[in-house]
């Protein structure tokens, strides 16, 4: 399309500018090496349907998408890029809402703590590669629902217990109370984020459980009954987007489960039915960046194998049963799994009936087996990892 006269500033096949949509409004942009640049759809979409968003920097580099936000990839962090942004429908681009952003490193650090004993240990997300001590839990604990903002990472329940506590991601230390859990928390509970709020539970207390706390992360105090599962059930795992809330698997009533449970995670209540994951298990582990959330690990029925080396995945903004990903680098279960902006890390855990230190790492956008990243500093399993990137923030 070449520069003209109308309106838009294009010339276009069929071009009728009384038709075009109105442009985009809100334009915000932010990234790590790119921009997401989010706006608000025009109101006024002219003559049809918009089919299509474009947007570009002043340095020419472009990207298009049929939602906000349109991702403009290629940047260089620290540099300030002018970005503007159109609606396309039949009749024509129309004209431009303008921003500005400026590309930053985000900081990506996963923590893996708990399991069997109180040892916390850190790896950089980005850079494959051992852990590092991190500092201690505040007893030995098992089990724990972990999650995290961008600066705070909480774990909550685990063997009986109903302390919560945290620690800043950032600055290797010990863990501090947070508060309490409105129940003692037992066998196996999941936890998950956005940037503010953090919701667990799940697990067992002379009886599957199906209650679930949450807490406001940025401040301390004791968690608030926020809904309950479908099924209660223990031994499961969460992810989240920025906006949804979703639960997997554990072991219920009559045995073990391949359910996935969603609800917003800005408003309290019960939770409704996802669709289903491709393994019925217990002990798994899982993880997430904005979009997609991947599951990994199990135990399995008696007398079948005992553990899965099966990962699978949902888009979580859609619900529906989830997909195969590919496999662990072995059969696993009770696993630890934080992930970055681009990458999920799984902490292996058990294998055949022995605790390990293996870290694997996938590609969250493909598909594929994983491969090794590193070791944790002591072999361990069923702990709670978190991340300052996860893709809940």
């Amino acid at each position: 399309m070449a520069l003209g006269d109308n309106k838009g500033g294009f010339r276009y096949p069929g071009y009728n500018p009384l038709k075009v949509a109105d442009a985009p409004t809100g334009i915000s942009a932010e990234g790590d090496s790119e921009l997401d640049v989010s706006f608000t759809a025009p109101a006024d979409v002219g003559g049809g349907a918009i089919t299509l968003y474009q947007a570009s920097t002043t340095t020419g580099v472009t990207a298009t998408s049929a939602t906000s936000p349109v991702t403009l990839s290629g940047l260089t962090n620290g540099t300030l890029y002018n970005v503007r942004v159109w609606a396309i429908n039949g009749f024509g681009p129309g004209p431009f809402g303008t921003g500005s952003g400026t590309p930053v490193a985000v900081f990506q650090r996963a923590v893996f703590a708990g399991g069997n004993g109180n040892v916390m240990d850190y790896v950089d997300i980005t850079t494959a590669g051992n852990a590092t001590d991190f500092g201690d839990l505040l007893a030995t604990n098992r089990f724990l629902g972990a999650f995290s903002s961008s600066t705070r990472g909480v774990w909550a329940g685990g063997d009986n217990t109903n302390v919560i506590q945290y620690a800043t991601i950032a600055s290797a230390g010990n863990t501090t109370d947070f508060g309490d859990a409105t129940v003692l928390y037992r066998n196996g509970i999941g936890g998950c984020s956005n940037s503010t709020r953090g919701i667990f539970g799940g697990g067992y207390q002379g009886g599957y459980t199906a209650t679930l706390n949450y807490v406001t992360i940025a401040t301390t105090g004791n968690a608030v009954f926020f809904g309950n599962l479908t099924v209660g059930r223990y031994g499961l795992s969460a992810v989240a987007s920025p906006t949804r809330a979703i639960f997997a698997d554990g072991e219920g009533s009559g045995g073990f489960k391949n359910i996935l449970d969603y609800h917003s995670i800005s408003s309290t209540g019960n939770f409704s039915d996802f669709g289903d994951t491709t393994v019925t298990r217990r002990g798994v582990c899982s993880s997430s960046n904005a979009t997609r959330g991947i599951f990994g690990g199990s135990s399995t029925y008696p007398g079948s194998a005992p553990y899965s080396n099966v990962l699978d995945y949902i888009t979580m903004a859609t619900t529906g049963n989830a997909i195969d990903f590919g496999d662990a680098t072995a059969l696993f279960t009770t696993g630890q799994s934080a992930a970055g902006l681009t990458k999920a890390l799984f902490s292996l855990g058990n294998v055949g009936g022995s605790y390990v230190n293996t870290i694997d790492q996938v590609t969250i956008a493909t598909t594929g087996n994983a491969t090794d990243f590193g070791d944790l500093t002591v072999a361990r399993s069923a702990g709670g990892a978190c991340s300052s990137a996860h893709g809940g923030i």
